[in-house]
């Protein structure tokens, strides 16, 4: 019940969009369309507040909007499920439920890019030794550094560009996976939920339930992938061997036994939740892998761990976007730290430059 919790504003969504489409090609009156919208609009707006709870007995959310639909309605209530399936509702409130999260995490995400290009602009001069096998290497600075994080998290936008375009496919009208045998206009139904296409096969829309959810849990855990690195460099950076970078506070706590310490916990469960989006992507893969064509009750599974993957995802980017602000340089340490053989491939060029083979 509480994962329906997240999907039941979007099941009404798509349940209004289905009215129209019956109204729309004379399979339901138009008041009766527009009393079952006002309807759903009231049980979304409950929803939202937390305040449309499931009854044990109806199973899931589709069934308890319907039922209340029938309570309020009567008749009318029981005809919004004209020319469709549970699976049909179910893979419908998922694909609007995911589209959303996409808007959404894109967003945490471009944040999280800008904050890093304001880190590196506000200290890009200041030295940093680069290392390789955790050993120095050669001069870098804090913008470089920035930087980099920046331009992968940019990548991985660009790659959401294309969950997205997987996701823009609306999938009502496939009912049980073989269509319906009614005048049902599924075209006017993707515009009305503003969706570019319709996904065709019905077959295909039953098999592409858990294709779509990995794709998009396996997009946060490579965005995480991308933080992870970061989050290890501060863990790095931030110990009193190395001293380059303080970490305010608000980010630590402190030793129940050893007064002395300031533990980087924000940093440490954040890169154990990269780790945890890449087993929850994992997992979603392996419920959905290995099953025949068309639905099968192995997918009911895949609710859970998808929304709560995604959920993760979200805090784990809303929480940094307020760490790499808040960072403290110790530019004195660093300079300390980029001593003289960090050079020493600079130099090599300058004896190539003047004729030394390489």
């Amino acid at each position: 019940p509480d994962t329906d919790l997240a999907l039941l504003p979007w099941g009404c969504l798509g349940s209004a969009a289905h009215g129209g489409r019956l109204a729309a090609t004379g399979l339901l009156q138009g008041q009766d369309a527009t009393a079952l919208v006002r309807g759903l609009k009231r049980i979304s707006n409950l929803a939202r507040q937390n305040a449309f709870p499931i009854p044990p007995h109806l199973e899931d959310g589709h069934t308890a909007i319907e039922a209340d639909l029938t309570r309020s309605l009567g008749a009318v209530g029981q005809r919004i499920h004209l020319g469709r399936s549970r699976n049909d509702q179910v893979i419908l409130a998922f694909r609007l439920y995911l589209r959303d999260a996409l808007l959404r995490l894109g967003l945490r995400v471009s944040d999280l890019a800008e904050a890093f290009l304001a880190f590196a602009k506000a200290n890009q001069d200041l030295p940093l030794p680069g290392y390789t096998h955790l050993r120095r290497a050669m001069p870098s600075t804090f913008g470089m550094w920035a930087a980099a994080f920046a331009e992968g998290l940019l990548e991985e936008l660009e790659a959401l560009q294309s969950v997205h375009q997987r996701l823009d496919r609306c999938p009502l009208g496939s009912a049980a996976g073989f269509g319906v045998p009614l005048p049902i206009d599924r075209e006017l139904t993707a515009k009305l939920l503003g969706f570019s296409k319709v996904q065709r096969s019905p077959i295909d829309v039953q098999n592409s339930r858990g294709r779509h959810e990995t794709a998009m849990l396996q997009w946060a855990a490579s965005t995480g992938g991308v933080i992870e690195k970061f989050l290890w460099d501060v863990s790095f950076y931030s110990t009193e061997e190395f001293g380059f970078l303080k970490l305010p506070d608000a980010f630590t706590t402190g030793s129940s036994i050893m007064p002395q310490k300031k533990n980087p916990d924000v940093v440490e469960l954040a890169r154990g939740r990269c780790r945890e989006l890449r087993g929850t992507a994992g997992l979603v893969d392996q419920i959905a892998s290995g099953l025949p064509s068309s639905y099968h009750r192995d997918l009911q599974l895949l609710k859970r761990p998808v929304i709560l993957g995604l959920r993760q995802a979200d805090e784990l980017f809303g929480v940094l976007v307020r760490l790499i602000p808040a960072l403290q340089v110790n530019a004195e340490a660093t300079a300390a730290a980029s001593t003289d053989e960090l050079y020493a491939a600079h130099q090599a060029y300058v004896y190539v430059q003047g004729g030394l083979p390489f």
